[in-house]
């Protein structure tokens, strides 16, 4: 699954990453400054921070949407720069703004990103059969993506990345805007992919779900890593209980002391990473 000399329990792994964007009025804009971070199989490692902390902008770097300015990244192995076609074939990125073919049925949606990933005839049809009836979307697959609601275009969505039954997956904030029950069937379908031993990049803002599903979290705030560890390991660090506590502490303090597992880089400005964050955006 790797290329030679990779450690194959890693599924995705940055070093010093970083993404400058040229704004005309403010000159270069950091949005993401030397993050380095390492998601495992089996494990699901959770980015957290606010809107216009960077998240995307990692993201997007990793699915190969966006080339760094700096730094590296592996996905399965595969370097992003130097191998995107087989790190696109590796992965599957989702995104609150993942969007569809409106004229098409959900089946048709399905089907159609099955044959992009190579996939023909029964094989095809079990694979698409089976994420119709993973993601209860029996009742609706044959009414085209325009007419469907939030929900199960989300739920679409979710089956369309992952089509190809890919190791790794990138979701990005997969749950923001779903009302409760869409939501608890996307937070059980991470639980299920990373028994499965999947490696799972999962971002959000979102405390509850971090302390419910990631292994270990990375703290993400004005473009860079304040800290990452397992929820124990970021309490010993800060000295408080609930992860929006140890969040904000980490967010407001200019340095904090770590050892072992946890790694707190230094701050950026907020003003630079909101504006390479709508950059991105406008991409």
């Amino acid at each position: 699954m790797a290329d030679g000399g990779v450690n194959e329990s890693v599924g995705i792994e940055t070093r010093a990453l970083r993404k400058v964007f040229d704004d005309p009025q403010k000159g270069q804009v950091v949005a993401v400054r030397d993050v380095s971070f390492q998601c495992r199989y089996g494990e699901v490692f959770g980015l957290l921070g606010p809107n216009g902390a960077g998240k995307t902008t990692t993201l997007r770097m990793l699915s190969t949407v966006l080339r760094p300015s700096a730094g590296s990244a592996t996905v399965g192995g595969h370097d992003v720069e130097s191998d995107p076609l087989t790190v696109r074939r590796t992965i599957g990125f989702l995104s609150a703004s993942t969007g569809l073919y409106g004229r098409l049925s959900a089946y048709e949606t399905l089907e159609y990103f099955g044959k992009l990933h190579g996939l023909r005839g029964r094989r095809l049809k079990e694979r698409v059969d089976k994420l119709i009836d993973l993601f209860e979307i029996g009742r609706f697959a044959n009414v085209r993506c325009e007419r469907l609601s939030t929900g199960m275009t989300q739920k679409v969505s979710i089956a369309r990345a992952i089509v190809h039954d890919p190791a790794v997956l990138v979701l990005d904030e997969p749950t923001l805007g779903l009302d409760i029950l869409v939501a608890s069937t996307m937070i059980e379908f991470i639980e299920a992919s990373r028994a499965e031993g999947k490696c799972i990049l999962f971002s959000t803002h979102i405390m509850s779900e971090v302390e419910r599903l990631c292994d270990r979290i990375g703290i993400l705030h004005d473009g860079r890593l304040r800290a990452v560890g397992t929820l124990e390991e970021l309490r010993e660090l800060t000295s408080k209980q609930y992860l929006e506590e140890i969040f904000m502490t980490l967010a407001r303090s200019d340095e904090c002391e770590a050892s072992g597992p946890v790694e707190t880089p230094s701050v950026l400005g907020t003003e630079a990473d909101g504006i390479a964050e709508g950059s991105v955006a406008n991409e």
